[in-house]
């Protein structure tokens, strides 16, 4: 049950954050326009700001908003640092804190309070990236990702038994930096599920048309996906995902909407696997965006998701 939430005036001013200078800058001007466009529909006085790094300081500092709505996705607006300057500005802001968001960014360190939590995640790795070019690290099936980016740049599937290693990444070192994350690939079906408050919404089942997986094709292209909602698995399995989300959730410190990633493992002859891949506290807001589908599906229409997620803002998240 969503309670405990303050009614902010509809003369509101808020400041939508969006843009950025993050490999997920077009994915983050997209989410802060469809937020910018339901606000206003709800009555909010909203002032969309694309973020710069020399100037978004003094401009929150003139505009002095009542609420930043943070629609920033990847580096400085999804990891903490966006959140840490709202602090600082006294500025109440939507999402997660300085200290959540920088926890879920982080994805090996997120797991071991997934791990801590009894929530199941796939066995990982840190290695350097020149060796992760050079050789295999892990046997089988493994997935190379960078450590701290989202909506899966740099994302790479290889298996040890009929592939090369990942010698791409080297052409990437500005999305991977000194190390790269290698994890035990999970076959099966992608699934999502959401938490708003403090409530687990449904379970989606992603089907990816654009691509080997849920990469960044299928989750931006129209037509790049097709979601399942109810997912089309056991009601054991819907639940545990929902159990899981929230213990991620509340693990982490997450505070407004977050969304959790899963594999499921559900091959013939075996007990099915579930298995966390990450959270993620800044998930898309987008026309294809998953977390705007689960609240609908939920009974709250995407104006009345925003406005409420400007009802919840506060500062010390």
């Amino acid at each position: 049950m969503l309670v405990g939430i303050k009614r902010i005036p509809r003369e509101t001013t808020v400041a939508v954050l969006m843009g950025g200078w993050s490999a997920e800058r077009e994915v983050s001007l997209a989410s802060g326009e469809a937020c910018t466009f339901a606000l206003k529909k709800a009555g909010f006085n909203v002032v969309p700001i694309d973020v710069r790094a020399d100037t978004i300081h003094s401009v929150l500092q003139d505009l002095k908003p009542d609420v930043a709505f943070n629609a920033l996705h990847g580096k400085w607006g999804e990891d903490g640092m966006a959140s840490a300057l709202l602090e600082t500005l006294k500025i109440p802001y939507t999402h997660s804190g300085v200290l959540a968001s920088a926890l879920a960014m982080h994805k090996e360190k997120s797991k071991a309070i997934f791990r801590a939590a009894g929530v199941p995640v796939a066995e990982s790795l840190l290695a350097d990236v020149e060796t992760v070019a050079s050789r295999h690290v892990m046997s089988g099936a493994y997935v190379v990702k960078p450590v701290d980016e989202g909506s899966s740049v740099g994302v790479y599937i290889v298996d040890s038994a009929r592939n090369a290693p990942a010698s791409e990444i080297l052409e990437k070192r500005d999305l991977f930096g000194e190390q790269a994350m290698v994890e035990r690939f999970i076959p099966g079906k992608e699934l999502t599920c959401a938490v708003m408050g403090d409530v687990a919404l449904g379970v989606i089942e992603i089907i990816a048309d654009a691509g080997e997986f849920y990469d960044y094709k299928s989750k931006y292209a129209p037509g790049g996906s097709r979601h399942v909602l109810p997912a089309d698995i056991s009601r054991d399995l819907y639940r545990k995902c929902q159990q899981y989300s929230l213990m991620a959730h509340r693990a982490l410190g997450c505070r407004g909407v977050s969304r959790a990633d899963f594999r499921l493992d559900d091959s013939p002859n075996r007990e099915p696997e579930l298995i966390l891949l990450e959270v993620n506290t800044q998930p898309g807001m987008t026309g294809t965006s998953l977390v705007p589908e689960l609240a609908a599906h939920a009974g709250h229409p995407f104006e009345e998701l925003v406005t409420w997620m400007v009802n919840d803002a506060s500062l010390n998240r």
